[in-house]
């Protein structure tokens, strides 16, 4: 009798261990350094803009060592990204551009674990931008880094359609 009554609880055990970490682990972590942002087609240039610091040696090619259209992804970062962006509905273009008046760079990956994005110098400017097409809806997370490990460095991060 005390057998069946611990097999019992032991069975019992576990399933409330295993519903309590379903229950309390979220789908896709929502965390970032610097917050989410949630955009759909139409927004305000006011909007699509946010700012952070850069900092941190987790390098960025650990992520991903080139994007979906082969170029390289480099730079250091926090590991935990400093954005979460959430396209609530698909876009057809988006630029995403940094202005810190360094020497940044710029990986974004989503809305899946396989879609990489990653941009570095724009023109003559050694701040990063990306763009592109066919962007899904759904959710994204988004590294500012640097060039050289371990800057902290203050920037705007701009998106516009």
């Amino acid at each position: 009798m005390k057998y069946c009554r611990s097999r019992r609880w032991v069975r019992g055990g576990w399933l409330t261990a295993i519903l309590t970490a379903i229950i309390a682990t979220p789908a896709i972590a929502q965390t970032s350094n610097f917050g989410v942002l949630k955009l759909s087609p139409g927004f305000n240039a006011g909007e699509g803009t946010v700012s952070g610091y850069t900092s941190g040696s987790y390098s960025l090619s650990a992520i991903s060592n080139r994007d979906r259209d082969k170029k390289a992804c480099i730079g250091f970062a926090d590991p935990n990204p400093d954005h979460i962006l959430i396209l609530e509905k698909d876009f057809s273009n988006l630029k995403i551009l940094v202005k810190s008046g360094g020497d940044t760079t710029l990986l974004i990956k989503g809305p899946d674990d396989t879609t990489i994005r990653c941009g570095d110098d724009t023109g003559k400017s050694k701040d990063a931008s990306i763009e592109d097409r066919n962007w899904k809806s759904g959710t994204y997370q988004v590294w500012v880094g640097t060039f050289d490990s371990g800057v902290k460095r203050n920037y705007t991060l701009t998106i516009q359609q």
